[in-house]
């Protein structure tokens, strides 16, 4: 175990990876607890205003994601510097990625359904993150041995061949599967696999024709979503503040 730890975590190379997303994550955190205590009307904090204008906490988090990324990509490999931009970059890419339901949108939509968009991406990416830091390289290229990493013909085929698997499990409409997949490719596999979602392109293309695959496709898909729906929504509650119920809509008077 202390050698997995040290082959994979405290290598220096890994430092302002695993700085980054400590920044990345305790922001998103510390964040949320500010919007949701302004949201209350506690505490101390209060929007930040411009002549009248909202200023979104996205629009610092641009600045650091840009300070930061130009920093790493100036600045050395190792020593202070880069480990200073490792956690500026995180800090903003915190702050970016919490209003991400915003830029999406184009709209203040940060309690609302729609703003749940924000909390599934940052916990998203950190999960990806999190995969590379101990030791996962996309497209399966750490499952490759020594000899085969040598002959770039193996490398291409595994890369082409895992992006495929990506790729169709994400026109099956499993856009997290093919995410992941793309960091476990054998994640991707099962999503290949599987049947595609309702309004899929795959569902589109081959289920048109084919009514007892629309079925259980439509099927799988109900009992999916109920089996997960509420657990997922719970966390992202959990995690981001409850959004606030939408009105109900009135019936229009004819």
């Amino acid at each position: 175990m202390g050698h997995w730890w040290e082959r994979n975590i405290i290598e220096p190379d890994k430092l302002p990876l695993l700085l980054a997303l400590t920044a990345f994550i305790l922001t998103f955190l510390i964040t949320r607890v500010i919007t949701r205590t302004i949201r209350a009307g506690k505490g101390p904090f209060g929007n930040v205003s411009s002549g009248g204008v909202h200023i979104h906490h996205v629009v610092p988090g641009v600045i650091l994601t840009v300070v930061g990324g130009f920093g790493a990509v100036a600045g050395t490999q190792h020593g202070i510097g880069s480990a200073v931009s490792a956690v500026i970059f995180g800090i903003g890419a915190g702050l970016v990625l919490d209003e991400f339901a915003l830029i999406l949108h184009l709209a203040d939509v940060y309690w609302t359904e729609a703003g749940r968009k924000s909390v599934e991406v940052v916990v998203l990416t950190a999960a990806l993150v999190g995969l590379v830091l101990v030791g996962f390289v996309p497209f399966g290229v750490n499952d490759l041995s020594d000899d085969e990493l040598q002959d770039r013909g193996s490398v291409i085929t595994s890369v082409a061949v895992n992006f495929l698997f990506a790729l169709l499990a994400l026109s099956k409409g499993k856009v997290r599967m093919a995410i992941f997949g793309v960091i476990v490719p054998l994640v991707a596999l099962v999503g290949a696999i599987r049947l595609a979602r309702p309004g899929s392109p795959w569902a589109k293309r081959f289920y048109r024709r084919r009514p007892r695959a629309r079925a259980r496709s439509r099927l799988r898909a109900y009992h999916h979503d109920r089996r997960w729906l509420g657990p997922r929504r719970r966390f992202q509650d959990l995690i981001g503040g409850r959004p606030d119920p939408e009105p109900a809509r009135s019936l229009e008077r004819r």
